[in-house]
């Protein structure tokens, strides 16, 4: 008891050493006044301040901070549009004039902030108000570009740095959201009726030249049918006439008469017709006069046929 009050002028030395010790956080920097003035900065770790005379006015995060915007915009064409953001700013630096700025130029966070978010809906507002409507879905990379050219310098002289603006959502009046849909599903009727016509008439132009090649084949096939038909007529008219030729021939040589032939003929084409007959008329003339008028012309076929044969195979006598 006697060395405390022998003492106590240490313990208030020590006290006072004691109370002039800061700890600073990481990613924290302090400010530090004297007399209401600013005086310097305090960086992270253990600091010391003059006691009683100096006091930490603001601790100034460093680190990066983030905001959910939400708020209305009109186009050139009074299309309402309602968007919702995320906004990533910081501390430009951990320069002590940057510090300064940070801490002096709002009252407290929430000025900044304000100022913050109405100064970014401002730029939006003013970028959408030279814009359609129908154009705004697609202009988010150059909403966010105009925005950060618009303001980068503001927030310079403040000490900040907007980081990044994500624009996730842009929404429009139900009505307007009605009709694009409308609009939407009636350009995929559209192309689905375009691209069935398409499929339709490449369907048919195939059909048609496939129908096209198989008429062609089937009467090419005809064509040659016919030709081989005409062959064999032709072959089976020379192999009769060579046949009754050289029979006439024989019955000359044994002094008979060549007519028989040609009777037997007439009765066996008779026999013919009707055993192969299947219920077709044929008339004929049965009576004598008949046959030997039917035998005249079957003789007089046969003379123009030797004869032209004759004609074929003679050679050509050249001088």
């Amino acid at each position: 008891m006697n060395f405390l009050f022998s003492y106590w002028w240490l313990i208030i030395i020590l006290f006072i050493i004691f109370s002039g010790l800061v700890t600073v956080n990481q990613g924290t920097i302090a400010v530090v006044t004297m007399f209401g003035k600013y005086q310097r900065i305090l960086r992270p770790g253990l600091n010391f301040k003059v006691p009683v005379f100096e006091q930490i006015y603001k601790r100034v995060s460093i680190q990066n901070r983030s905001v959910e915007l939400e708020f209305q915009a009109v186009t050139l064409d009074q299309a309402n549009v309602y968007f919702k953001a995320m906004l990533l700013y910081a501390v430009q630096n951990a320069e002590e004039e940057t510090i300064k700025k940070v801490a002096f130029k709002f009252i407290s966070d929430k000025d900044l902030m304000q100022a913050l978010v109405r100064t970014i809906e401002g730029s939006i507002r003013a970028f959408v108000a030279t814009k359609r409507q129908a154009e705004i879905l697609g202009l988010r990379k150059d909403i966010v570009e105009y925005v950060k050219e618009q303001i980068d310098h503001t927030l310079e002289e403040w000490g900040y740095h907007l980081r990044d603006l994500q624009i996730n959502d842009i929404t429009f009046d139900q009505a307007i959201m009605d009709s694009m849909s409308k609009v939407v599903a009636s350009n995929n009727l559209k192309a689905a009726a375009e691209n069935e016509g398409q499929a339709l008439l490449i369907t048919k132009t195939k059909a048609a030249e496939a129908e096209g090649n198989a008429i062609k084949i089937a009467a090419e096939a005809e064509r040659e049918a016919a030709r081989l038909r005409g062959q064999g007529v032709a072959l089976f008219r020379e192999e009769v006439a060579r046949g009754m030729s050289q029979a006439a021939e024989q019955m000359k040589q044994a002094n008979l008469d060549t007519n028989v032939i040609l009777f037997s003929m007439w009765t066996e084409a008779i026999k013919n017709f009707a055993e192969v007959g299947r219920g077709n008329i044929i008339f004929l003339d049965g009576s004598p006069e008949g046959m030997e008028n039917n035998m005249r012309q079957i003789i007089a076929m046969i003379r123009m046929d030797k004869e032209r044969t004759m004609v074929n195979v003679t050679p050509v006598q050249t001088k």
